[in-house]
């Protein structure tokens, strides 16, 4: 037998209230100024909702690839998507480390990526893979213009710099470099 279930009393649920505005940072003693650690929270907002995009993307391809490409596709999407989730919990961590506020609603995330939503159906194989390739190139410019921006810019946030050489860039040129070999092993 199913329990009715019933919403809880409203005295059981407390009001919401917003404790920290998005865009914000509060004090921390981290030796990096207001102004640096506002402006790589920013920056790494941005980045942070492109890679949660970037990650439905590649499990979009791996639950939508078909033929003969699906036996290396669909496990490649399932390692590439896995790294790429790592990577939306290293950004926010990094952003909260900052004193500000990590975009976690997908419904904000989707506001300020930009990345484009695909259809919603499947797409040719080789237009899924240009896809996922594309939303690499836009999260590899903003991460190379961030790292420029914060070392013109003598922010000293190099946390943030050394986070997106060492783990953004990298993980994506190197997933770039797969998929390509990918695109044209199986397309010519």
């Amino acid at each position: 037998m199913c329990a009715e279930t019933q919403p809880l009393p409203h005295y059981m649920r407390p009001p919401g209230r917003q404790v920290q505005a998005f865009g914000s940072v509060v004090r921390l003693p981290l030796g990096v100024s207001r102004e640096a650690r506002t402006y790589s929270s920013r920056r790494l907002n941005r980045i942070l909702a492109d890679t949660q995009f970037l990650y439905f993307l590649y499990k979009k391809l791996q639950w939508g690839a078909h033929g003969p490409a699906f036996t290396g596709l669909h496990p490649l999407c399932g390692q590439h998507a896995t790294q790429q989730l790592a990577l939306v919990d290293v950004l926010a961590e990094r952003v909260r480390s900052l004193g500000g506020v990590a975009v976690g609603d997908p419904r904000h995330a989707a506001e300020i990526t930009g990345i484009p939503r695909p259809p919603d159906g499947t797409e040719t194989l080789p237009a899924m893979v240009s896809r996922l390739l594309d939303a690499h190139a836009t999260i590899l410019a903003q991460a190379r213009e961030a790292v420029a921006d914060i070392t013109a810019l003598s922010l000293g946030d190099h946390g943030t710099a050394d986070l997106l050489v060492s783990q953004v860039i990298r993980t994506h040129e190197t997933q770039v470099w797969v998929l390509a070999e990918h695109l044209t092993a199986t397309h010519g």
